[in-house]
């Protein structure tokens, strides 16, 4: 039979300080250990969320100030083809402007090339028409 002598209170005294000393030596530093890097772990999660909100503010920043950019360059390449346009159509202009000029004095000298010749056909003509009648009518008059 079992009797519950002076032992049992040893027993006792000696399971006592055997959880004390378990609890000092091992499981207080494993707590503290596992309350770190949990606290470890939160503060990395945390600095996770942080960076994800700042990449997609920057990545929003970087969309939008690409496509301001892609606008502006648009409206910069409209104007430079407007700008561009104006001046084909000035140079175009000033070429038919001498085109025409050249043409009307091409016209003018062709003109006066013309009356000129007509002039000296015209002198000539009568001395023409009588060598013709000539050869024409084989005799001279």
């Amino acid at each position: 039979m079992i009797s519950l002598d002076y032992s049992l209170g040893i027993q006792i005294i000696n399971f006592l300080f055997l959880i004390w000393a378990l609890n000092v030596v091992l499981y207080k530093p494993i707590r503290n250990i596992l309350i770190q890097r949990k606290e470890k772990i939160t503060g990395l999660e945390q600095n996770i969320d942080i960076c994800n909100s700042d990449i997609k503010g920057k990545d929003d920043a970087f969309t939008s100030g690409l496509k301001e950019a892609r606008v502006k360059g648009m409206g910069e390449k409209d104007a430079l083809m407007q700008t561009a346009t104006d001046e084909e159509k000035m140079i175009i202009e000033k070429i038919n402007q001498k085109a025409q000029a050249d043409l009307a004095e091409v016209r003018e000298k062709v003109a006066k090339d013309a009356e000129s010749v007509r002039a000296s056909l015209q002198e000539e003509l009568d001395d023409i028409a009588i060598a013709i009648s000539h050869k024409i009518l084989g005799r001279a008059f």
